[in-house]
């Protein structure tokens, strides 16, 4: 399935992969609200202007996923100054990125995906919580690459929107589309990490293309499906009808 990626791209001179989810079709063919939940990458190298440009969304609240050490080695990012709340639940544990290496390999994969639900399950809960709140839209999920935790979460989400699969699928693989913009972004200011190249960078900044996929099939396999995992760890169908009801026109 084509998504057209320009009409829900923010292309923010310093944070990447920066996407609105508005616009799918959701359950009984009801949009998903534009404007009420954004998903990127860190947001500690914004510019003047990106900041700028960032307040015209009126982001009240900021998920983030990231692990302790990476916000501490990034920052929290700017958006606090401009009135944005922040959050931390992240979805992967201090030393939890070791342990998926030991279990299922390095890499990004889609068993790589579903074994994020093997950690504790605390901050699916506050998450969804936070979704579930009408004070806290619009807002913004985000991790370090703004694609595989997020995708995760992003995916969950969409789910209980009741988006089509193939849409779920195809939106995160517009992550795809913004890497040469990103290495682009470090060649000219930055500069790549030591010992990486132009290709070796966009290789990382991407995802694979059966990733998704191979993470829908788990969890359908091992859970009986998104929504029956939410159910599992507290997040009932009350709080789910109430994500519908922020997120999607009538």
């Amino acid at each position: 399935m084509k998504i057209d990626f320009s009409e829900r791209h923010h292309p923010f001179e310093g944070c990447f992969n920066f996407r609105d989810i508005g616009g799918y079709r959701g359950i009984d063919g009801r949009p998903v609200r534009w404007g009420r939940y954004f998903r990127a990458a860190r947001q500690d190298r914004m510019t003047p202007a990106d900041l700028e440009n960032a307040a015209e969304l009126n982001i009240r609240t900021q998920i983030d996923l990231r692990r302790s050490d990476e916000v501490q080695n990034q920052g929290r990012g700017p958006l606090e100054n401009i009135g944005t709340r922040y959050e931390w639940h992240p979805v992967i544990p201090d030393g939890g990125s070791e342990q998926l290496d030991k279990t299922v390999g390095k890499g990004i994969s889609g068993e790589r995906y579903l074994a994020y639900l093997d950690f504790d399950p605390t901050s699916w809960r506050r998450i969804f919580a936070l979704l579930a709140d009408a004070d806290r839209h619009p807002l913004l999920v985000h991790c370090t690459s703004g694609k595989d935790r997020t995708g995760v979460t992003t995916a969950f989400l969409l789910s209980v929107l009741g988006v089509d699969r193939d849409v779920i699928e195809a939106d995160y693989l517009l992550t795809n589309i913004d890497r040469d913009r990103y290495a682009d972004f470090l060649e000219q200011g930055p500069g790549f990490p030591p010992g990486r190249s132009r290709a070796s960078v966009i290789h990382s900044a991407g995802v694979p293309e059966d990733a998704m996929r191979v993470f829908l099939d788990g969890i359908e396999r091992k859970y009986g499906g998104p929504l029956h995992y939410l159910r599992s760890v507290g997040i009932d169908d009350d709080q789910q009808n109430a994500i519908r009801e922020l997120m999607l026109d009538s």
